[in-house]
């Protein structure tokens, strides 16, 4: 019987006992999601500038105001979904920190 290939989206490495488990650069995973955050932050002031745009535009062109309408309103969903990207990527790098600190040994010490 031939021998059957499946073909996945995502590849995944075969367990290896022989493989030692791989170090994780806290630090360099703190920045990458500052960087999407950032990205993120960007975005949402981009597609709210944009939704102010249009909605401007469907003020002074009332003979297509529904098109700027729709796409204010398109313009208002993006800002509000790249704020909330803006909000996981802010979450990840505290949680990125957090593990770069236990890793090297500061303790949080909780008074209240």
């Amino acid at each position: 019987m031939a021998e059957e290939h499946h073909h996945h989206l995502f590849h995944h490495k075969k367990d290896d006992a022989n493989e030692e488990p791989a170090v994780v650069d806290y630090e360099k995973e703190e920045k990458h999601h500052k960087h999407l955050e950032q990205l993120g932050e960007l975005g949402t002031v981009a597609a709210g500038a944009y939704a102010l745009h249009e909605k401007h535009k469907a003020k002074k062109d009332p003979e297509h105001a529904h098109k700027h309408k729709i796409e204010e309103e398109i313009a208002a969903a993006a800002a509000v979904g790249a704020g909330g990207f803006a909000f996981h990527e802010h979450h990840e790098k505290k949680e990125a920190k957090k593990e770069d600190e236990e890793a090297h040994g500061k303790k949080h010490h909780h008074l209240f």
